[in-house]
């Protein structure tokens, strides 16, 4: 039997709508990518040093937070439609300007606004993409952050081969921008309608509730993993295992490729499996994988290691985000906001408390903080996390 015109409608609204946030988010990861490629670029250009330039990146970091802690507001009263809209194009136009600029303090201004445009965006395509989930009825959150992760690689591998060719870092910006604005500007058209999220009635900030603070400390734990796989896993293959450089980079790109394609297949999984007992594998495949590939201190078995913890952590925030937008008695923005920056939060703190504890022992005792907190994933999970189900 045939769908009525409105059910078919409906239907064709949800499909273009995730067509649109799929784009959305592989934007997202092409723009980021983007930057990052230049940044030793900056760092000679402004002719910072390591130090200096950890501290002007902390702009990003702090703009982030800024934005974090007001987006579940905005989104709130003015819907994630136009604020997914309104953030995506500022980052596409603003890309730009932190190779344009010439002056140290309008970099770092630039800086801020790029990571505040970044925070923002981040709440809000991931608002939209549960309301569009809510659309479908099954399980579709985590072939969005798939996308994202594609959109990384591509924009690293975009850069490294149009740069290698010679093109100019302000080129290679300027028609990163133009490119994905101009698809980006054409897929956000079909987003959901504003209403499916705006609730202008509700109160501007109110505490998060107990179940949110249980999804922020799951988000945290795998934040912790993500930020210590970027900054020390080539550090440990070629400070620790003593590998050639080549070798060490390979490190996060095993773990960038098993997050990759762990997200393709998770929502596959969440149907099959349930969000509780997918975390509980999720959680326990990164904790033993990693400190087996400790223990053995070997290459091989390190990048198999942190091939585990991108598989494991691959879909544990696309699920507690799914899990936050549909908390009884809080809007979709501000749950997801204040899971968002509980996450980032240990984004921020893992790599440095790992370098603390490696300083005080050694670097695989150091990283054996990710696998405390991906095994506190499974543990929790299996207790009054089992929320997420």
């Amino acid at each position: 039997m045939s769908q009525s015109p409105v059910a078919d409608r409906a239907t064709a609204q949800a499909r273009a709508a995730r067509r649109a946030i799929l784009t959305i988010f592989f934007a997202n990861g092409v723009i980021v990518a983007s930057w990052v490629a230049h940044v030793p670029l900056v760092k000679e250009r402004f002719g910072l040093s390591e130090s200096v330039l950890g501290l002007t990146l902390l702009a990003i970091a702090a703009g982030s937070v800024l934005s974090l802690a007001v987006a579940g507001a905005v989104i709130a009263r003015l819907g994630s439609r136009l604020v997914t809209r309104a953030t995506t194009l500022a980052l596409c136009a603003l890309l730009p300007s932190l190779l344009l600029v010439r002056s140290y303090p309008l970099l770092v201004g630039c800086l801020a606004l790029f990571g505040m445009s970044q925070g923002a965006m981040d709440v809000a395509m991931n608002a939209q993409a549960v309301a569009v989930e809510g659309r479908y009825g099954r399980p579709i959150m985590s072939t969005f952050h798939a996308l994202f992760s594609v959109g990384g690689l591509v924009g690293a591998a975009a850069a490294g081969l149009l740069l290698s060719a010679g093109l100019n870092a302000e080129t290679h910006v300027i028609g990163v921008a133009l490119v994905v604005g101009t698809a980006a500007a054409v897929a956000l058209v079909w987003l959901l309608p504003t209403e499916v999220d705006r609730r202008p009635d509700e109160p501007t900030f109110v505490l998060p509730s107990g179940p949110v603070i249980g999804l922020g400390i799951l988000a945290f734990c795998s934040m912790v993993g993500e930020g210590a796989m970027a900054d020390w896993s080539a550090v440990y293959l070629r400070s620790w295992l003593h590998t050639d450089a080549g070798l060490a980079a390979t490190g996060f790109a095993a773990f960038s490729l098993t997050m990759t394609a762990g997200r393709f297949f998770g929502d596959t999984l969440r149907t099959r499996l349930q969000a509780a007992p997918l975390l509980q594998i999720s959680g326990g495949l990164a904790a033993v994988g990693l400190a087996a590939a400790l223990l053995l201190n070997q290459p091989a078995a390190a990048l198999v290691g942190f091939g585990c913890v991108g598989l494991g952590l691959s879909n544990v925030v696309p699920v507690v985000f799914s899990a936050a937008g549909r908390v009884p008695g809080s809007t979709t923005g501000m749950a997801i906001a204040a899971v968002a920056t509980t996450g980032y939060f240990g984004f921020l703190a893992g790599p440095p408390l790992i370098g603390f504890v490696a300083q005080a022992a050694t670097l695989p005792v150091g990283l054996g903080v990710v696998v405390a907190v991906t095994g506190l994933i499974a543990v929790l999970t299996r207790t009054r996390f089992a929320l997420v189900a």
